[in-house]
């Protein structure tokens, strides 16, 4: 692919056919010798992904931050997790936020320029363009995790990594087209480096406020990470959107050399000098992604990008 960046290594734009019938796969096969613009790069994305899926002996991170998860792309990352295309899970504590919330109740479709104001007093949170009911949020999410919590402290649960507070909550959730009710079926790990920022930190910090010996112990996650890491012949990633959850990916796969596949989604502007911004290929400086890895760095809407690239996947063209 980065040989294909020289000028030497040109090839004609070639126009795109559709046609009655036709596959995703065969539609996003022809993008990236289109020419332009962000669809060049959502065809090489769908090219190394499925790379990286039929490479038995890579080790594939998916990593998503939580808004997302607010939304339709939901089913489409707990399918993906559901089918197997994936190993371990980077997110964030909103993800779980969103996710037992959405499994307890409805998220409703709004739009951008609502009154927030009227939307306060009417009891509604927004989330970009999705509303949501501010009891089926905090009320809902505290309920349902300190009943876990006791649950799990009554069965002698004294220290917790982020990886088993995510299983326990996959575990206990009942909704199919939930991420971490397939995760803990799928035994997937769910990493999450940033816990105590969202709803359900709050709820371990709270719970932890009447039994005292209870303990999150992050070093747990450190040495899950370290195990597939360290083990692993190749790494690959999928990423979506910046943040702890694409640094925490791309810093526990430095320590060997690198990715060998990587793919990220984002709307940010590199300009900024933001880890959020940055390219893929800023990373093969700090030695996380390897200089011949295979990657690709889309830039778009994630809830239109990645239901492309899991359909395709899918396609199995």
């Amino acid at each position: 692919m980065n040989a294909g960046r020289r000028a030497d290594a040109m090839k004609p734009v070639r126009d795109v056919g559709v046609w009655p019938g036709m596959r995703i796969s065969d539609l996003v096969a022809q993008l990236e010798d289109s020419g332009g613009f962000a669809a060049r790069y959502l065809g090489m994305a769908a090219r190394i992904l499925k790379s990286m899926l039929r490479d038995e002996g890579c080790v594939r991170f998916l990593s998503f931050v939580g808004a997302p998860v607010a939304t339709g792309l939901r089913g489409v990352i707990a399918e993906a997790v559901k089918r197997g295309l994936f190993d371990a899970i980077i997110t964030t504590c909103g993800a779980l936020d969103h996710d037992i919330a959405r499994s307890l109740s409805e998220y409703y479709n709004g739009d951008f320029w609502l009154d927030d104001a009227e939307l306060r007093e009417r009891g509604y949170h927004r989330l970009g363009s999705v509303l949501i009911r501010l009891d089926s949020y905090g009320p809902a999410i505290e309920r349902f995790m300190q009943e876990l919590l006791e649950d799990a402290y009554g069965g002698g649960a004294r220290e917790l990594g982020s990886f088993e507070v995510a299983r326990l909550i996959g575990e206990r959730l009942r909704d199919e087209k939930s991420i971490l009710y397939w995760a803990a079926r799928r035994n997937v790990k769910v990493f999450i480096p940033g816990i105590m920022d969202g709803a359900v930190g709050t709820q371990l910090w709270l719970f932890q406020q009447r039994h005292r010996d209870f303990r999150l112990n992050l070093f747990k996650d450190a040495e899950e990470l370290a195990e597939i890491v360290f083990k692993a012949k190749r790494t690959g990633a999928l990423m979506i959107g910046g943040g702890i959850s694409k640094h925490h990916t791309l810093w526990w796969n430095q320590f060997r050399d690198g990715l060998d596949y990587a793919i990220y989604v984002t709307t940010a502007c590199e300009y900024d000098g933001s880890l959020s911004g940055a390219r893929v290929s800023e990373a093969v400086s700090w030695m996380k992604v390897k200089p011949e890895a295979r990657r690709a760095t889309v830039y778009g809407d994630a809830t239109i990008i990645i239901p492309i690239l899991i359909a395709c996947a899918l396609d199995g063209g």
